[in-house]
């Protein structure tokens, strides 16, 4: 056997299965062209190898296990040394017979033979040619069988294509070796140094990460090239995989990192808070159950306190629902469950408290009083609630601080004044980012008391949602039947409301949806007089603005000639928020008098009024007498009070037309209509010529024009104006009336009566016409308002011309339409 010059490749080192024992790969020579001179014998002996597949020119350390394995290759070793190395296609059979191997195998050659230490047989082998098994020879001692010598078909001269091919056999296995860190750097020395592309696919193919079978492939086929392009597609499968498990690796890496910073940055955080005194969050959550403990609720909410306690201890604290979950039982435990301020039952002092601070206002004040007196009687009385309604600056919102103040109880105030989400009263559900409690259960964690007086202000103001109605929200508030299990949605827990004391306030009652009025005790508080005023000024306004003015005692002192002046001419209103504003105005003048050590007056007279405020700003409704027809007074009631009103009647020639001007609204001119109707069908005994409907037009207007009026209260002053001009008739002096007219000439009662009267006395009117049903809320007037009134009531329309209308003419009737009026004694 000729030999050539060697040379040493060193290649990688791995272990594999052989016969139940391991293969080691060894530094080999690569001496394909020696292999490709020398001769073989046409008869081998057979020995089978699992889980491996020999090439040609690649040297492998075989352990022998078989007795049938150990006398071949000792036989062998003594012989020429060559022997067939078949891979079993069957690894799990013991004995193979050759069913049980592959067709295709490699001449090998026996290199050395070592004994190890625990008495295994281990051969370094180096594989020559590729053979075909034919057919088997013997079976005794040992599997011997006649084969056929193939030779390599690999071309001599490398095309492009080839020098391509190989170039990406050793790209590929390059980039396997990069990937895969457990394969040894001289690997990559090993690949440098081949130069046969034969070689090169033999040593690849030994190596690569495949299933025997597939090495088997590699193997049986015979063109060369072929044979490098299905090694190359194993190679790629075998990258994908190793990049795939890089990735992988990668991202377990990068997590298990990011676990550590995250680790070490909490151990520092915690090192610094420790440091500083701050809390961790576990003591901050053991704090919280301590607290918990200590609270005064119930079984139901003290396991779902420790339930959802137990939820936040297994949350991260670097979660983002961490927070969430923390605020939540902090708000279970800062709410007042079952804490309650101890009422005092002092009947004289909280009725002293309360006049001390508001000067009328009895009915409120009395209702205030019975509640104290049953709740001491009663201890556990389900607290009323009272809506006060009346208009602005009458202190209905200062009212319920008093309350407080007399109760001894805790002042929550909520103004609900445009508010129209549903939520802002039952919360948001904790699903939402950013959920909170709705504004009941606010309000009671800040005032820390489960029975406070809650002011629940302008409630006629909330608006609607396209979405939600708050309004009807308020329904589950305000009842007393529901509001001691009330269920907000972020605390999905049942909260006790029954026992604070819910106070409305509201300046009109029509914008109130009528099952909310329903749940509440409506007390109207009207507006005050100006004697009224005057003792208010004098008592509570002087001296409050005196104190927050830096004004002594004796430097600013109103004569009441100057406060009156001041409520006539420079207010419009029926509580007293702008007369305080002006007071403080003329408070402001002397502040800066004495600021400038200027001599400060003795008193405040209507000049020096004048002087500090300016122009009046109002001019005095006052009654004027006319002598003409179809002019008469009515009364009205407005936001900020009662006004008298002035209906004018005019009447020309035309087809029967109704002219209506004024701004009026839809009810006032259903008013008129109704009027008119009632007076055509009274024409006989008005004795009024009934062609004179076809042939004039009525124009009725109402002064004021750029103000909008509206209501049925004007509809006996609309029919005594209509048929002072039909007739001719003089209208009463100083006469004024409210009320409504049906078609029969029915009078209806109407509202706002105490404004009414109010506004008749400012206005110099000393006789009044009003329903007969009018006639109760007369009698709850104070005395002192009526004084100098003369209030007459009426049944129907008949009633009401028999007071307001004289039985003589005005000075220079009008001539209707040609139509002589009836004679009348002008006497």
């Amino acid at each position: 056997m000729s030999r050539q010059k060697e040379k040493k490749v060193p290649i990688i080192i791995s272990t594999e299965e052989l016969d139940g024992e391991s293969i080691e790969m060894i530094p080999f020579l690569d001496d394909e062209n020696a292999s490709e001179k020398e001769t073989f014998p046409n008869i081998l002996p057979i020995l089978p190898v699992r889980n491996t597949v020999l090439f040609p020119g690649v040297i492998i350390p075989i352990t022998v296990g078989r007795q049938k394995s150990i006398k071949l290759i000792k036989k062998a070793y003594k012989g020429d040394k060559i022997i067939g190395v078949l891979a079993q296609a069957n690894e799990s059979e013991e004995e193979p017979s050759i069913s049980d191997l592959f067709v295709y195998g490699t001449v090998a050659k026996i290199l050395k033979i070592l004994v190890l230490p625990d008495g295994n047989t281990t051969i370094i082998i180096q594989g020559k040619v590729r053979f075909r098994v034919n057919e088997v020879e013997s079976n005794e001692p040992y599997l011997k069988a006649k084969v056929e010598i193939l030779k390599e078909n690999f071309p001599k001269q490398l095309s492009k294509e080839l020098k391509a091919l190989v170039q990406s056999l050793k790209d590929t296995a390059f980039k396997i070796l990069k990937l895969n860190p457990e394969i040894p750097r001289e690997a990559q020395m090993a690949l440098s140094n081949i130069e046969s592309p034969m070689f090169l696919t033999h040593f690849l193919s030994s190596n690569v990460n495949v299933e025997v079978k597939d090495k088997q492939k590699l193997l049986d086929e015979n063109e060369g090239v072929k044979r490098a392009e299905l090694l190359l597609n194993y190679l790629l499968k075998d990258v994908q995989m190793l990049e795939l498990k890089m990735e992988i690796q990668n991202k377990a890496n990068s997590d298990i990192n990011q676990q550590q910073r995250d680790y070490f940055l909490k151990q520092q955080i915690k090192v610094l808070q420790d440091e500083l005194g701050f809390e961790s969050a576990e003591q901050e959550i053991e704090n919280l159950r301590t607290k918990g403990e200590k609270k005064n609720w119930n079984e139901t909410i003290k396991n779902i306190f420790n339930k959802e306690l137990d939820k936040v201890l297994r949350i991260n604290p670097s979660a983002s629902e961490y927070p969430m979950a923390l605020n939540y039982v902090e708000y279970l435990c800062d709410l007042p469950w079952e804490e309650f301020t101890k009422d005092n039952f002092d009947l004289k002092r909280a009725s002293k408290v309360l006049d001390s601070e508001h000067f009328g206002l009895e009915k409120v004040k009395e209702r205030i009083i019975e509640y104290l007196a049953v709740l001491k009687l009663k201890n556990n009385m389900k607290a009323p609630i009272l809506c006060l309604y009346g208009p602005p600056g009458v202190g209905k919102t200062s009212l319920g601080k008093s309350i407080a103040k007399a109760l001894g109880r805790k002042y929550v105030r909520m103004s609900l004044g445009g508010l129209h989400d549903e939520a802002e009263i039952r919360g948001h559900r904790r699903t939402y980012i950013g959920a909170m409690p709705g504004k009941i259960i606010q309000n009671l964690k800040k005032a820390q008391s489960s029975n406070p007086v809650f002011i629940l202000d302008e409630i006629d103001k909330m608006g609607v949602g396209h979405r939600s109605d708050p309004s009807s929200a308020m329904l589950e508030v305000l009842d007393l039947e529901q509001n001691s299990a009330f269920r907000d949605n972020y605390l999905d827990i049942d909260y006790d409301l029954s026992k604070i004391l819910f106070i409305a306030t509201a300046n009109s009652l029509e914008n109130i949806q009528p099952a909310l009025r329903d749940r509440m005790e409506i007390i109207e508080i009207s507006g005050y007089t100006l004697e009224e005023k005057t003792q208010i000024a004098k008592k509570y306004l002087v001296p409050k603005q005196r104190e927050e003015h830096g004004i002594g005692l004796n430097d600013m002192n109103f004569e009441d000639k100057a406060i009156i002046s001041i409520i006539d001419k420079y207010t419009r209103e029926s509580g007293v928020r702008n007369l305080e504003r002006q007071i403080g105005g003329v408070a402001r003048k002397l502040a800066k008098i004495k600021a400038s050590d200027e001599i400060l007056p003795k008193k405040i007279n209507t000049d020096l009024v004048v002087k500090y405020l300016g122009t009046p700003i109002f001019e005095k409704d006052q009654y004027e007498e006319v002598n003409q027809a179809g002019i008469v007074t009515g009364l009205a009631w407005t936001s900020v009070g009662g006004e008298i009103l002035t209906i004018e009647t005019s009447i020309s020639r035309g087809k029967g037309k109704l002219i209506l001007s004024g701004q009026l609204g839809d009810v006032m001119k259903e008013s008129a209509g109704a009027a008119l109707t009632y007076l055509k069908t009274q024409a006989d005994a008005l004795n009024i010529n009934y062609k004179l409907f076809d042939n004039s037009d009525i124009h009725i207007h109402v002064p004021a024009g750029a103000v909008p009026k509206d209501g049925p209260s004007a509809g006996i002053t609309i029919f005594t104006a209509l048929t002072s001009a039909f007739t001719q008739r003089k209208v009463n002096a100083n006469w004024a009336m409210t009320g409504e007219i049906t078609l029969s000439g029915k009078v209806l009662p109407v509202g706002g009566i105490k404004e009414k009267i109010l506004a008749a006395k400012r206005a110099g009117i000393t006789n009044l016409v009003l329903c007969e049903k009018n006639r109760k809320d007369i009698e709850e007037i104070a005395p002192e308002y009526l004084k100098g009134l003369n209030v007459n009531y009426a049944i129907n329309a008949s009633e009401v011309l028999n007071y307001a209308l004289s039985n003589h003419l005005v000075n220079k009737p009008l001539i209707l339409n040609n139509f002589i009026p009836i004679e009348i004694d002008k006497k």
